[in-house]
């Protein structure tokens, strides 16, 4: 699925450990499913509504691993 890896990408450059370490392991093959969706989650509570460029992104990010 390409519009989730292009997010994943994003979200690996981002540099917030948070959500990067997690997106690179998914990227790489050896990421959780469960895990990098907790990680999304967190990064929206924390960050959400910032008004940054990834705000949006969470939530896309979190339907598109739902239809996986």
């Amino acid at each position: 699925m390409e519009e989730l890896r292009g997010i994943l990408e994003r979200f690996e450059a981002s540099g917030w450990e948070l959500i990067a370490l997690p997106a690179r392991r998914w990227l790489e093959g050896q990421g959780d499913r469960r895990a990098l969706s907790e990680a999304i989650r967190e990064a929206e509570r924390q960050c959400g509504g910032c008004g940054c460029s990834l705000d949006p992104l969470y939530r896309r990010a979190l339907e598109l691993l739902e239809q996986k």
